[in-house]
């Protein structure tokens, strides 16, 4: 088992350097679709180490953009993370702003959900319903081919991540949506204090 900050530390290391609603919604995003991809894929005794990889992935990118992921290591140390937990959050910029290759399963599911959860998540707003309970790949696939849409959702990292896991994109895409809708209903009570002022 592998061994993480509790959350409470990780949540409290987020705010400090995050204070965007748009990206503490992102990070507690991740940090749910990480948990749930950890479960599905028979990793339920990291599950906590999964989701806190992905609650931290983001943590220099609000104040540090230009050293993203160059920056997290130091910030991760407060909380005193493990070389593993800081590897899997430097390797989740792989090729666009870390040299940290993502080896293990877990940094490979990062690597490949994180971009993916931005598509997902301005398609959502999109909807009557402005959720991804009601999501399906089929529309998910069309906005994904439109390139204006959420053009800062880069198309080429979601490919490659599916690549890496070795899975066909429509099945990372299911999968991706299944797990955004596993954490929606919670992500937007935490987010409403936020969100609604």
């Amino acid at each position: 088992m592998k061994t993480c900050p509790d959350r409470e530390s990780a949540l409290l290391l987020l705010k400090k350097y995050n204070q965007e609603p748009f990206h503490i919604r992102h990070a507690l995003t991740v940090e749910g679709v990480m948990r749930w991809y950890a479960n599905e894929l028979g990793f339920q005794e990291d599950a906590d180490f999964w989701a806190t990889a992905g609650l931290l992935h983001d943590i220099d990118f609000e104040r540090w953009p230009d050293q993203h992921c160059q920056k997290a290591p130091e910030l991760l140390a407060e909380i005193d993370a493990s070389p593993e937990l800081v590897h899997a959050v430097c390797s989740h910029g792989y090729g666009i702003c870390s040299d940290v290759e993502p080896t293990a399963e877990m940094e490979k599911v990062l690597f490949a959900a994180d971009e993916l959860t931005g598509l997902i998540g301005a398609a959502a707003k999109m909807r009557p319903s402005k959720s991804v309970r009601d999501m399906e790949v089929k529309s998910l696939n069309k906005k994904f081919k439109d390139k204006k849409f959420a053009a800062g959702c880069s198309r080429d990292v979601i490919r490659t991540g599916a690549e890496r896991l070795g899975w066909p994109l429509p099945e990372l895409m299911e999968k991706t949506i299944l797990a955004m809708r596993s954490c929606e209903d919670e992500i937007n009570i935490a987010m409403a204090p936020l969100e609604n002022h």
